[in-house]
């Protein structure tokens, strides 16, 4: 992974601000890629703005694994998640600069998202290699970056990364205020570099 920059708590804070449904509503964002029963990892889930909905859209038979490098927001997370009675459903890892930590998963996820983690992602190969290892066949993976935050030609370069490491480019679809793409995993490698 890279190396990462400290997400400031304040701001973990200000992200859980209710008026921010107004432009990233997590049902809309979401639900379009979501079932009941699925298992969905949420990258650089914070203090959990798209982990808790998504553990309702999972249901009771889904599982959302929260990943995080900060300690201080996957302990927020976990209060939110307990006061909110999701813990059944929501399983909190703290990854580290080397590894997402997802090797209990290999093969399990149907549906990833990292959304606002591209700084911390930029061009890691690893990254997009782990992830592709814990999704499932046609796992599918939303990546959204803010424009004010990270460039174009950043965030291309990043798609570049995740084809050379078993992802195809699905969609483009439309999140206010970020460049965004899904992608899913290829059946081989091979169809990712085309």
């Amino acid at each position: 992974m890279a190396k990462h920059h400290v997400f400031p708590m304040w701001l973990g804070y200000l992200h859980l601000n209710p008026l921010r449904k107004l432009t990233h509503n997590p049902d809309k964002i979401l639900g379009p890629y979501v079932n009941e029963a699925m298992t969905v990892a949420d990258i650089g889930c914070a203090m959990g703005l798209f982990s808790l909905p998504l553990a309702k859209m999972v249901g009771a038979n889904g599982k959302v694994i929260c990943v995080d490098i900060e300690e201080n927001m996957i302990r927020s997370l976990e209060k939110r998640v307990q006061k909110a009675g999701l813990s059944g459903r929501i399983q909190s890892i703290i990854c580290n600069d080397g590894s997402l930590c997802l090797d209990d998963f290999k093969g399990k996820i149907d549906f990833a998202l990292a959304i606002g983690v591209e700084h911390e992602i930029q061009g890691s190969s690893k990254f997009f290699s782990e992830l592709n290892q814990a999704m499932k066949p046609a796992g599918r993976l939303l990546v959204a970056a803010p424009k004010w935050f990270v460039s174009e030609t950043d965030f291309e370069r990043t798609v570049s990364v995740a084809k050379h490491n078993g992802f195809e480019v699905t969609d483009r679809p439309q999140m206010k205020g970020c460049m965004t793409v899904l992608l899913q995993k290829c059946s081989n490698k091979k169809e990712s570099e085309k």
